[in-house]
């Protein structure tokens, strides 16, 4: 019989194999994506020290097997004596079936098949004591609509939670789970740490705070990935199956490992609550403010900020001096637009006589308006268009929801810009690029388009020194309070949507505005 350490070298070498055989949209598509051993071993130490000593013999569940990380770690740190039962489901008989081979001998039960649509225990005693889970990472869209109404039934029916339709399969799976576990049962999920500030994770946090007794969380530095071949940011979350205290306090950690984590803090449930956004917990990245959001003015009171056009097909809207040309389209018809961010040497935009944008290359964004008996009277752009059908650019999701299919969104020329996605760098710390645009042109949805109130429109239209220094404190704005009001995946990719971006304190512009303009947004009664 093999050891442990044994089997697991096997384990590891199967598992890189069914993971090469299949793509990595399959992957993506099902959700799979393996534990790191370390990262189980350190979730299985951290549970041994989270049961108590009645606890034992217990039962053990994973709901989500694939080659067994969880049991492989189970197996080797608690002694077999302390095991009175081991199951674990895998819905993908290419890891299910190997996994069964690879522990046949060992005191487990694997189970082939959804864990969502098996049985739950009925009695007490065939419940669950301790559930540790890496769910399938299943986003919305590849669940069908008969599926996403039925896991939202079982969720409902065994929490009460109604979750939305854009909720991914692993907040069904943790939910679910309740009807599994014992009474003051330990779990341990590995999740997206997603949940904690977009608005599906409503749901799964009122079932954290309600339901249960929420322990820890524990999120991961977003440049340490812990899943090489997937771009999310993970958090392991304990939770035992009792309701809570009134004055329980939820330790949140960050960074380093489960077991040494960099930072720690002790958060009330009444805080949480409240609070829009977990990952602001611990608190190590946000600045302290001397007022409340409340009372804080923020760049939703001075701007209105929008996301920057969907073309629908961006190879065939945008084009070159070059392309235009070949194609000899008229230029009425033709908008210029600004080239994505890492094609930007510097974040000042100039713009000549005709308000075109000062670059190495220009680009333009085909937008007409016209009837398609009308493009008629126009015969390049009418070739140009029907090669665009031939191609079949007309029936895109985008396209065909159009009328008619090539006009595009109207978004007006903006002065200041900001990158919708970013890293930090060596060469920058602050993932987020604020652009001074004094072009025509706009701008397609790689940025965020920042529309100034009428009061400050007309203060920055006609004073190019006032529009500079609103333009640099924009870019003072702290790193951490971007990336704070933000969510952030894994490798450290950081997102701002506009009505985050419309959160972030507007101190540093306040500083620069002249007088009037001050007192004007003082006679808000924001102060």
């Amino acid at each position: 019989m093999l050891t442990y350490d044994a089997i697991e070298q096997k384990r590891l070498e199967i598992q890189n194999q069914l993971d090469a055989a299949k793509t990595q949209a399959e992957r993506n598509r099902l959700g799979q994506f393996a534990t790191p051993p370390e990262l189980a071993v350190d979730m299985l130490a951290y549970a041994k020290a989270l049961l108590p000593d009645d606890r034992f013999p217990f039962r053990f569940l994973d709901p989500a097997l694939g080659t067994g990380a969880f049991l492989s770690a189970l197996l080797r740190l608690f002694p077999a004596t302390s095991l009175r039962e081991a199951i674990g489901y895998e819905v993908d008989p290419h890891y299910g079936q190997e996994a069964m081979r690879l522990w046949h001998e060992k005191p487990v039960q694997i189970r082939l098949m959804d864990y969502t649509k098996a049985t739950p225990p009925v009695t007490e005693e065939q419940k669950a004591h301790l559930l540790i889970c890496n769910p399938p990472y299943v986003r919305h869209h590849h669940l069908s609509s008969d599926e996403k109404l039925r896991l939202r039934r079982l969720a409902e029916k065994t929490t009460g939670m109604q979750f939305n339709e854009l909720a991914g399969l692993y907040c069904y799976f943790l939910c679910i789970a309740h009807g599994w576990m014992a009474h003051n049962a330990l779990a341990g999920w590995l999740i997206p740490s997603e949940f904690m500030d977009v608005n599906y994770g409503r749901r799964l946090k009122e079932y954290l705070l309600k339901k249960v007794t929420l322990l820890r969380i524990h999120r991961f530095d977003p440049s340490e990935v812990q899943f090489k071949d997937a771009l999310v940011s993970s958090a392991v979350v304990w939770l035992r199956n009792a309701v809570p205290a009134k004055d329980h306090m939820v330790e949140f950690t960050f960074g380093g490992t489960l077991s040494n984590p960099k930072v720690s803090q002790a958060v009330s449930l009444d805080v949480l609550r409240k609070a829009a956004k977990w990952t602001q917990f611990p608190q190590v990245t946000r600045s302290s403010t001397s007022s409340s959001q409340k009372e804080q003015v923020r760049l939703a009171d001075l701007f209105e900020v929008k996301r920057g056009l969907v073309t629908g097909a961006n190879e065939f809207f945008i084009l070159t001096d070059e392309q235009v040309e070949e194609y000899r389209l008229p230029r009425q018809f033709l908008v210029p637009i600004l080239p994505g961010p890492k094609s930007l040497k510097r974040d000042e935009i100039e713009a000549d006589a005709e308000g075109n944008p000062v670059l190495e290359q220009r680009l333009f964004l085909l937008n007409c308006n016209l009837t398609e008996e009308e493009v008629q009277h126009y015969p390049e752009l009418y070739k140009y268009l029907q090669m665009g059908v031939e191609m079949g650019i007309h029936q895109g999701y985008i396209c065909s929801h159009r009328s008619p299919w090539y006009v595009q969104e109207h978004r007006p020329p903006s002065m200041f810009l900001c990158n919708y996605m970013g890293r930090q760098t060596a060469e920058r710390s602050n993932p987020f690029r604020f652009l001074l645009n004094h072009s025509q042109a706009t701008a397609a949805n790689v940025y965020l388009m920042f529309y100034s109130k009428p009061f400050l429109e007309r203060a920055l239209r006609d004073d190019v020194t006032l529009r500079r220094e609103v333009w640099k404190a924009l870019n003072a704005i702290a790193p951490e309070v971007l990336m704070s009001e933000g969510r952030v995946y894994g490798g450290g990719l950081y997102k701002l949507e506009p009505k985050e971006l419309l959160n972030v304190p507007a101190d540093s512009i306040l500083s620069v505005l002249p007088t009037p303009l001050y007192r004007t947004v003082e006679q808000m009664e924001l102060f």
